[in-house]
């Protein structure tokens, strides 16, 4: 059974299993949405059509009303269709509306009141109360943003008319009930198994390929070398910079290091405050390398860090070709 008032989160469990979804655009480009998130109300419009027709239920009716008032007959159709279901859709159907970059999601008590009017101001001609509120978040709490749904479903804000039926109700449901999509299950754990893989592939790699991929890791990040890769500089095995920031950086490359290790070249780019930051770069530390505190100018890369980068970017065919 659907709960007939939610003002807090649901619980997992109580997932809404609705018998209807209809998306409503409050208004003309939703001039009525800030008045129906306000009062936690639906608001429709058609003043043409009486309230006491509505009421009587009679499609057909409302459509000849419509018809006699010279709209044309799709056009009327269409309009008798949505005061229609407007009026008939008990509380156990979903509404929702898209407003202040969020979806929104609510069910309505059945009684339809009166407003009047032509429906030109802030509010509807006739107007539904939501049970409880309207929400805009999940039934563990996070919020719909439009940024974060599919378009399939966000073109909805497109329909031209008023009301229309949900096609895309799999996916809203998922969204609202915070339910794992199971295509996107299986992706996750391809990509965390792709990484794991990417990570054991760095670690084979010979010292002069692993300087090498992260030689390509930079230059793919916008970073151009400004020495020889290995080179003859004492403190860095590459120097980089950055030209539309104007930063340069050194970086250190190492297959093992300790952080007494680190803890030495942080010192080295210390005293020679010739760079603006500093890479260090480990594939297999001896412990737990941590860059300095509050010194975002230090970064550590190591393992997990360098496969994450290197599937990014697009190097995970070039690692199964240096490492086969």
């Amino acid at each position: 059974m659907l709960k007939a008032n939610w003002t807090q989160p649901a619980a997992p469990d109580q997932a809404i299993r609705p018998s209807a979804i209809r998306y409503i655009k409050l208004g003309q480009g939703g001039r009525w949405a800030e008045t129906c998130l306000e009062r936690d109300e639906l608001h429709l419009g058609h003043a043409a059509v009486p309230h006491e027709l509505a009421l009587a239920g009679e499609r057909e009716a409302i459509r000849q009303h419509l018809t006699a008032a010279g709209l044309r007959g799709g056009v009327a159709a269409s309009f008798a269709r949505e005061v229609g279901e407007f009026y008939s859709l008990g509380q156990g159907c979903l509404w929702i509306t898209f407003a202040r970059e969020r979806l929104w999601w609510a069910f309505a008590h059945p009684e339809v009141t009166w407003l009047g009017g032509d429906g030109s101001g802030p509010h509807g001609v006739r107007s539904r109360q939501v049970i409880g509120a309207w929400r805009c978040t999940d039934l563990h709490g996070r919020e719909l943003s439009l940024a974060g749904l599919s378009t399939r479903l966000t073109q909805l804000a497109a329909y031209r008319a008023t009301l229309c039926q949900v096609q895309e109700s799999a996916y809203l449901l998922r969204r609202i009930n915070a339910e794992p999509d199971p295509l996107l299950t299986r992706a996750e754990g391809v990509r965390t198994d792709l990484l794991a893989v990417t990570a054991e592939l760095i670690q084979r790699l010979h010292w002069a390929d692993f300087e090498t991929l992260v030689d390509l890791l930079f230059s793919r990040s916008g970073w151009q070398r400004a020495s020889v890769l290995g080179g003859t500089q004492a403190d860095a095995d590459l120097v980089l910079e950055q030209v539309s920031t104007g930063e340069s950086a050194m970086v250190q490359v190492k297959s093992a290091a300790s952080q007494a290790v680190l803890d030495d070249y942080v010192e080295r780019f210390d005293a020679a405050a010739r760079w603006s930051r500093l890479f260090f770069v480990c594939h297999t530390p001896a412990g737990e390398l941590c860059a300095p505190a509050e010194r975002p100018e230090v970064q550590v890369w190591t393992r997990e860090d360098l496969a994450e980068r290197a599937v990014s970017h697009g190097l995970f065919d070039w690692l199964v070709a240096r490492s086969g």
